[in-house]
């Protein structure tokens, strides 16, 4: 249970139910953040627009070094929620998730790519504090992925080191994505208003 109660489909008013069923279509459920962050319909509203931007922006890397870093830093500041929709992200991308249980091991598992494997480590640097990215690696990072790539993938790791610590201020944690649960999951107070 989040630190502050989700706001009710009852409670909201139309844009925010509008952004809930556009949610639930997409998702198959309501993301918890988006109710908790409804309380304050302007930023829900400029951070759904920021998020659909920073989809349709990021382009540039393949599809599984971008989602294993964001993952990774996700796991690294402990944010299930986090975890849970990154695992579902990657299961919609056809991405092996089976592979995920051996992340710790990322440097030495032949389940990892060396592009994947430079990500990770990046993800991890970015992620410590205080922030230990030498110079070195983001020389590496731009000979493999070029300019567009490093500030995408650092922007991306940044983004996801905000979300896992706002979710875990709040207490916002794993909501069933991975398992298919979370479409049992109403959006809160819905059921008992």
């Amino acid at each position: 249970m989040p630190r502050i109660k989700g706001l009710s489909t009852k409670q909201a008013g139309p844009l925010v139910r509008l952004a809930y069923r556009f949610a639930r279509r997409r998702y198959g459920a309501v993301p918890e953040p988006f109710t908790v962050f409804a309380h304050h319909p302007r930023l829900m509203r400029a951070a759904s627009v920021h998020e659909l931007m920073t989809g349709r922006a990021a382009r540039t890397l393949p599809v599984s070094v971008r989602e294993l870093a964001v993952y990774r830093t996700a796991v690294r500041l402990g944010c299930s929620w986090c975890v849970d929709f990154g695992t579902m992200l990657q299961k919609h991308e056809g991405l092996d998730i089976e592979r995920l249980t051996s992340i710790d091991d990322y440097l030495t598992s032949p389940k990892f790519s060396r592009q994947e494997r430079l990500a990770i480590a990046y993800a991890d640097a970015m992620t410590d504090t205080p922030v230990r990215v030498t110079d070195e690696q983001v020389a590496e990072l731009e000979r493999e992925f070029g300019r567009r790539g490093v500030i995408e993938l650092t922007y991306l790791i940044g983004l996801e080191n905000q979300r896992a610590r706002v979710n875990s201020a709040l207490e916002i944690t794993d909501q069933g994505f991975t398992s298919g649960d979370a479409c049992r999951i109403p959006v809160p107070a819905d059921v008992d208003s």
